[in-house]
């Protein structure tokens, strides 16, 4: 498996995005399994952490079908497209947006407490998640960042298959993924360990300072070489021809 957890993917996914540290950056995760993924990346990267809180809007009857979505701050991204398509009239799609705004409200508010969201506008947003398998809460979440005025959109993720990569590459400014699996199942099959992120989890990586000096280890410098000394104290010089003192074993 190329992963053994979350913290292992994210710590590579980080590795890949160390060119953009010196750039404004805002690091996304997606709740609840992208999070600790996301924090691993905004360690490495000095950068914030917050988490891209959407709701796709799904068709009724065909909820896998998205016909836009909506974020926080009343943010809302209607394809009409595929509402007119599917037959949607503004009754219907009123009332699956104020249910799933609900939604976003509900969860913002448990994932941030009472902490603003972070600013985008004019900003590079980072999206991670631990992994894509349809790309529809992706290609949600590109959307409505976008919507909140991010400058670039990057999406990042450990695995997907590459169906789904193909299909979100014209989403976003630039598709980052590790891992693209020809025979793919399902996201967990790519890690050792895949339990479930708590919510409990989720607040606690919020709620760290990821831009700090200490939010990740500093280069391990090497330990000072031992201090050469003489097995024995200095004696008087000896007569020529005998020694009172075994070799230097330190000595070269």
């Amino acid at each position: 498996m190329p992963f053994t957890d979350r913290t292992d993917a994210g710590q590579r996914l980080a590795h890949r995005l160390t060119p953009l540290a010196d750039q404004d950056v805002v690091v996304l995760g997606l709740p609840r399994g992208g999070v600790p993924v996301a924090h691993q990346v905004a360690a490495h990267l000095h950068r914030p952490l917050d988490v891209v809180v959407v709701r796709k809007l799904g068709v009724p009857g065909q909820p896998e079908l998205g016909m836009g979505a909506v974020g926080e701050d009343g943010v809302r991204v209607i394809n009409d497209h595929i509402r007119r398509r599917a037959g949607v009239d503004a009754t219907h799609l009123a009332e699956v947006e104020r249910r799933e705004r609900a939604q976003v409200d509900s969860r913002a508010a448990r994932f941030r407490g009472d902490r603003p969201r972070t600013p985008l506008t004019g900003r590079t947003a980072i999206l991670v998640d631990d992994g894509i398998a349809t790309g529809s809460t992706a290609r949600a979440a590109a959307q409505v960042v976008r919507a909140h005025g991010a400058r670039r959109v990057i999406l990042a993720v450990p695995v997907a298959p590459p169906e789904a990569v193909d299909a979100l590459r014209d989403e976003v400014d630039d598709l980052i993924c590790l891992e693209t699996p020809s025979m793919f199942l399902a996201v967990g099959q790519a890690y050792a360990h895949f339990d479930q992120t708590s919510d409990a989890e989720v607040v606690d990586l919020l709620s760290r300072d990821h831009t700090g000096p200490s939010s990740v280890p500093g280069p391990r410098r090497a330990a000072p070489p031992p201090t050469r000394t003489s097995p024995c104290p200095p004696e008087p010089s000896p007569s020529p021809g005998t020694s009172t003192c075994p070799p230097n074993p330190w000595a070269w």
